[in-house]
C-alpha cells in the first residue's frame, strides 16, 4: 500500500510515496482534500505514514518486506495470510510458553500471535463442525472451537501484549483526554472508560480503552501507531505521552473461573462488589506487582492483567500453575474473534473507520455530549442513532454450515446494499456470525439478505445484537 500524510517531525512536509499507477489518481486526490481540508474524503488508515511501529522502518525490514512483495505482487493473497519474512521480529514474554503448547503463529504488526494452541487438539475431538471450503480452511483449526468453549465453560488466558499501551501523564492529562475523546473520564482514579477518537467531521478514528490510575496518570488502550500520532500531534506542553508497550505486557484472564483463579494469588479483594466491571487498581498476583483491569472482550467474567516485560514470564507461569485445578488453557486469536463477535464487540479498522460517526456503528453509547466540547462534538449535533441512514448490522448465516471471511457484498431486495466487515463461526451459537454495513431500512431483525461468497448467494438474516448474554450477566457477577 503507499505511503501517505504530513510528517509530523516537520509540518508542512507531506509524503506520497510507493503509489502505483493504478493508485495514482486515488491518493493525488486523498492528498489534495488532507492538505486543504484537514482531512481526506475517504478513510486512508491502511496507507497512513504512522500506521508503522518503530522497528517497522529500519532499513532491513524494509528491504526484506520490499523483496517479499516484489515475488507476492500478483498473487491471489488470502485475507489472513501473513509475511514470511522478517520473522520472528516482537513477541511477548510468553512466547517461550506457547512455544511449548504448539501455538500456531500469525503475524501483525511485528508481532507474533499465536491463533490456536496445538496442545488443545484433544479437547478438539468432541467438538462437531461442518466442513469449510479449501479456501475459509487456510489459517483456521477447529481447535479454537475447543479454545472457545473452553473460555465459555470453565477459564482460559489470552496473550494481550501486542495491542499498543500508552500512558498519558502530566497536569493537564485529563483536559487533554477530554478534549481528545468523547466519553466523560473525569471520574476518580480506578476508573475505566471506553470511549472514541473522533476527526472534525464526527468520524471515528479510534476507540480507546482509558484507565485513570492516579490524577494526572492514565493508561490507555489504543489501536496503533496511528493514536499516538494522532495525540502527539494535538499534545500540549503540560502533557507527557509514551509508548509503554515495547517494555510491558499483557494476559486477559477470562471465563467464568477467572475469579476463583485469580482471587488465591492475591491479598486483594477481587469480588464483584470490591472490584466492579470496567474499575482497575495496582496489585499483586502472587510475586508479581500488576495493575489489574476487569475489562472483557470475550463476553466472560476476568481481568486484563499488566506487569513490566521482565517480571511477565512469572506472570504467566503463576497463573498458569494455579489454573490447573480449573481446566485452565491458553487459547488464541481465532477464538477471540469468534468470542467478541458473538458478544457484538466492534473492531476499529474492520468494522467502523473515520468513514462512519458513532451513532451508525452502534458505539454511541461512548458519546457524552453534555461534558464538554470534544473534537468531532459540533458535527454530531442533530445525530443520533434514529436518524442514522446506515447501521452496522448483525447477521447470522442461515446455513450453519456456510461461512464467509469479511468483505464480501451484502444483497437486499437483490440489488448491492452494503458489505461485510467482520465474520467468524459462532461456535456457541453455532453458525456464522457476520457484522456489516446495510442502510437503516434494511438493518431490521429478521430481513433477509445475500451474501457473496466465491459468486454463490449464502442467504443470511439480520438479528438483533448480541447474540450472546445481551443483559451482561456473565461478565458482571
Amino acid at each position: 500500500m503507499p505511503v501517505i500524510g504530513e510528517s509530523r517531525e516537520v509540518r508542512g512536509f507531506w509524503l506520497a510515496e510507493a503509489v502505483w499507477v493504478t493508485h495514482s489518481a486515488g491518493v493525488a486526490r486523498a492528498v489534495a482534500e488532507w492538505m486543504t481540508d484537514g482531512r481526506p474524503g475517504m478513510d486512508v488508515h491502511e496507507c497512513d505514514l504512522y500506521r508503522f511501529e518503530d522497528a517497522q522502518r529500519s532499513p532491513a525490514y524494509v528491504t526484506e518486506r520490499g523483496q517479499r512483495n516484489f515475488v507476492e505482487v500478483y498473487d491471489v493473497i488470502h485475507p489472513l495470510q501473513p509475511m514470511e519474512q522478517p520473522r520472528p521480529l516482537r513477541v511477548s514474554p510468553f512466547h517461550v510458553r506457547q512455544r511449548e503448547l504448539g501455538g500456531y503463529f500469525l503475524e501483525a504488526a511485528g508481532w507474533e500471535r499465536p491463533h490456536w494452541y496445538e496442545a488443545n487438539a484433544p479437547l478438539a475431538e468432541s467438538v462437531e463442525l461442518p466442513p469449510r471450503d479449501a479456501w475459509s480452511a487456510r489459517y483456521w483449526s477447529p481447535i479454537a472451537a475447543a479454545e472457545a468453549r473452553a473460555t465459555r465453560e470453565r477459564v482460559a488466558l489470552y496473550d494481550m501484549t501486542p495491542l499498543k499501551r500508552l500512558a498519558v501523564s502530566g497536569p493537564g492529562a485529563l483536559d487533554f483526554l477530554q478534549r481528545m475523546t468523547t466519553n466523560q473520564l473525569a471520574k476518580k482514579p480506578g476508573a475505566v472508560t471506553y470511549t472514541l477518537l473522533l476527526d472534525e467531521t464526527g468520524g471515528i478514528r479510534s476507540d480507546l480503552t482509558v484507565a485513570r490510575l492516579s490524577e494526572h496518570h492514565f493508561q490507555v488502550g489504543a489501536n496503533g501507531g496511528l493514536d499516538l500520532d494522532w495525540l502527539l500531534r494535538h499534545a500540549p506542553d503540560d502533557v507527557h505521552i509514551a509508548d509503554i508497550t515495547p517494555g510491558t505486557c499483557c494476559v486477559g484472564v477470562w471465563g467464568p473461573l477467572a475469579r476463583e483463579l485469580v482471587q488465591p494469588l492475591t491479598h486483594d479483594d477481587f469480588s464483584h462488589e470490591a472490584f466492579g466491571y470496567f474499575k482497575a487498581r495496582q496489585t499483586h498476583i502472587g510475586h508479581v506487582p500488576v495493575t489489574a483491569m476487569r475489562l472483557s472482550y470475550v463476553g466472560e467474567l476476568g481481568w486484563e492483567l499488566y506487569t513490566t516485560a521482565d517480571l511477565g514470564l512469572r506472570l504467566w507461569d503463576t497463573l498458569w500453575e494455579a489454573g490447573q485445578r480449573h481446566g485452565v488453557i491458553a487459547a488464541g486469536r481465532s477464538a477471540f474473534n469468534s468470542l467478541r463477535l458473538e458478544k457484538g464487540y466492534r473492531a476499529w479498522g474492520h468494522d467502523m473507520t473515520t468513514e462512519h460517526d458513532p451513532y451508525e456503528a452502534g458505539v454511541g453509547f461512548a458519546v457524552r455530549m453534555n461534558k464538554g466540547d470534544f473534537i468531532g462534538r459540533a458535527a454530531l449535533e442533530g445525530r443520533s442513532e434514529e436518524t442514522a441512514a446506515r447501521r452496522l448490522t448483525c447477521l447470522t448465516l442461515d446455513d450453519p454450515a456456510a461461512v464467509v471471511m469479511g468483505k464480501e457484498p451484502v444483497y437486499a431486495d437483490g440489488v448491492p446494499a452494503g458489505y461485510v466487515t467482520s465474520a467468524s463461526y459462532g461456535y456457541t451459537v453455532g453458525r456464522t456470525v457476520a457484522y456489516a454495513w446495510l442502510p437503516a431500512a434494511a438493518a431490521v431483525p429478521g430481513t433477509a439478505v445475500h451474501i457473496e461468497y466465491f459468486g454463490e448467494k449464502v442467504p443470511a438474516t439480520v438479528v438483533a445484537e448480541p447474540l450472546f448474554d445481551p443483559r451482561m450477566a456473565r461478565i458482571r457477577r
